[in-house]
């Protein structure tokens, strides 16, 4: 029987299993963003929100737990200092899944996997905010130019316009000399 048995097996033998997970973990934690199926990337959050509750923690047993998961320095400095304090205030769900659609090769189902909360994404976004409120002045500046040359297009087009009438009475005469 495999009462309480939780987990995907995504095809793969457990030692494979767990060594990609590892690795997916690892570079999830690293770029804060990763893309892969839908299955793998619901694996991934367990493993991924396990890891951020211990940085939480931050003890010394619970960077020994991690270390056993990351088995990358880099990532699992960066996993203590700066996610563990940015999750701080937050009791759970700390990845967010967006499906995309279907892979080209096969068609299987494609999901990106981010972390949340990236408060100095949120700060950059309203002073970029703030600029675009002071561009759609300029804009209107930029609408008139267009104007302008839009204008200065229209004769130009009625001038084609009667060139190619011109054109065309030249082409009449021309067809007659041909004919004599």
């Amino acid at each position: 029987m495999r009462h309480g048995v939780g987990g995907r097996k995504l095809g793969r033998t457990a030692s494979h299993r767990t060594a990609m997970l590892r690795n997916m973990v690892t570079s999830f934690l690293r770029y804060e963003k990763i893309e892969t199926t839908d299955a793998k990337a619901k694996e991934l959050r367990r493993v991924a929100e396990k890891m951020i509750t211990l940085a939480k923690k931050g003890s010394l047993h619970a960077r020994r737990q991690a270390a056993a998961v990351l088995r990358d320095k880099d990532v699992l400095k960066k996993l203590f200092d700066e996610l563990g304090a940015r999750f701080a205030d937050r009791q759970g769900g700390y990845t967010r899944i967006v499906k995309t659609g279907f892979r080209v090769g096969d068609s299987s189902p494609l999901a990106i996997v981010e972390l949340l909360g990236k408060p100095a994404e949120k700060k950059g976004k309203k002073e970029k905010t703030a600029k675009k409120e002071g561009k759609p002045k300029a804009a209107p500046k930029a609408g008139k130019e267009p104007k302008a040359k839009a204008a200065s297009k229209a004769p130009k087009a009625k001038k084609e316009g009667k060139s190619k009438a011109a054109k065309g009475e030249k082409g009449e005469k021309s067809a007659p000399k041909q004919e004599e």
